[in-house]
């Protein structure tokens, strides 16, 4: 099956209104998912500490290291204060996106004739960590070459264009995911997928797109867990994953 790693970043922003009671325990919540079934935790520790903080990372990566065969992945942009974070934990995965520091959130995926000359030592450095890396792409087929050649070991699709093409009813929503997917493989690397899936789109996203070995579910998750609870969304979110 897919595997799903949960983004708890929307935990950490609501934590942050009240950072003195700790209320709700990121640490807590990563745990419940784990106990629920989640593959992995996901986190994008920001420059300006908008929701993940310094301590979160490191009290996240023991949590996932007590508990063997699950991963964390560390989301962020690789040239602003990012590598020190997996060198000092280690992460399984490495997921590198171009976001500036003032972006709301992920928006786009890199453009590798642009950023690829100074991504290779990058993602050598990286890898030379222990890390898995992966970038944020967009589903542009012919670009799954240049992610191959810069050293990358995945990609992760950027699926915010295709949630809301599903939400607007359009059929060939997953097409370009699907190219990309299956060029990707081809050329070696695996494939993962985020960004606005949900329990609406994400059983049709994984029928029609191919080989995706993993998706990061992060905000439409927390939302769903304030109405389903949190152990019971990260169980629906699984069933969905299931092919």
């Amino acid at each position: 099956m897919t595997k799903l790693s949960v983004n708890v970043n929307k935990v950490a922003t609501l934590r942050n209104t009240r950072p003195q009671l700790n209320v709700p325990s990121v640490l807590r919540c990563a745990e419940l998912c784990l106990k629920a079934g989640a593959h992995g935790i996901t986190i994008h520790p920001r420059p300006d500490q908008r929701h993940i903080k310094p301590h979160d990372v490191d009290d996240l990566a023991r949590l996932v290291a007590a508990h063997p065969g699950i991963e964390l992945n560390i989301e962020g942009n690789p040239f602003i204060e990012f590598e020190p974070f997996i060198e000092r934990v280690r992460p399984a995965q490495a997921t590198l996106v171009p976001d500036s520091p003032a972006a709301i959130t992920s928006d786009h995926g890199f453009d590798l004739r642009k950023d690829g000359a100074r991504l290779r030592p990058v993602i050598a450095r990286l890898k030379s960590l222990g890390a898995r890396v992966s970038l944020f792409m967009d589903p542009t087929p012919d670009d799954m070459e240049l992610a191959r050649d810069v050293g990358a070991d995945r990609v992760e699709l950027y699926t915010e264009p295709y949630a809301a093409a599903f939400a607007r009813g359009d059929a060939t929503a997953a097409a370009p995911y699907a190219a990309a997917a299956k060029r990707a493989h081809e050329l070696g690397l695996r494939v993962n997928a985020g960004h606005d899936l949900s329990l609406a789109n994400l059983r049709r996203f994984l029928a029609a797109v191919p080989h995706v070995a993993e998706v990061s579910i992060g905000h439409a998750l927390i939302a769903d867990a304030l109405e389903l609870g949190l152990v019971e969304t990260v169980r629906r979110y699984l069933e969905e994953c299931q092919p």
